[in-house]
Parts: C-alpha cells; structure tokens; sequence
C-alpha cells in the first residue's frame, strides 16, 4: 500500500474532492492540513509551492488533485 499524504486546508474545495476520491476508493491517507500544523506549511514552503492540495504519494508530489496523475502513481 503506498504512503498517502494530502497537503491540505480547511477553505480549499479541492482538498475536499481529493479526499472524497480516495475515500470513495477505499485507500487509505494521512491529512497534512496547512491551517492546523505547522510542519505541512513547512513542508510546501520548502518545497516552494503556494498552494494546495499537495498530495504526496511515497515521496513524491502531486501539485493540484489530477486523477491521472495520481491513478499513474498508484498503478506503478
């Protein structure tokens, strides 16, 4: 199973469809929200995003929720 972490906040309408997705699929993640915890605005800052979602899939980023990409991922 990968590791699954959603970069996220609390106003964002697509962090919520990307959660949607991947509950409705059954898989399991962890949600880094931007306005709850300190180290996810440190991690996107470092990584020099602006916004969010942010989703990371065993390491590596997915900027913005794209299905595609995320499906590609998962089916590697």
């Amino acid at each position: 199973m990968a590791d699954i972490k959603i970069y996220t906040s609390n106003t964002c309408v697509f962090c919520k469809a990307a959660k949607q997705y991947f509950n409705e699929k059954g898989i399991e993640f962890t949600e880094m929200n931007v306005d709850k915890d300190k180290e996810a605005v440190d991690y996107l800052v470092s990584k020099g995003y602006r916004g969010v979602p942010v989703i990371n899939i065993d390491g590596e980023d997915i900027v913005g929720f794209d299905k595609e990409a995320i499906e590609a991922k998962l089916n590697k």
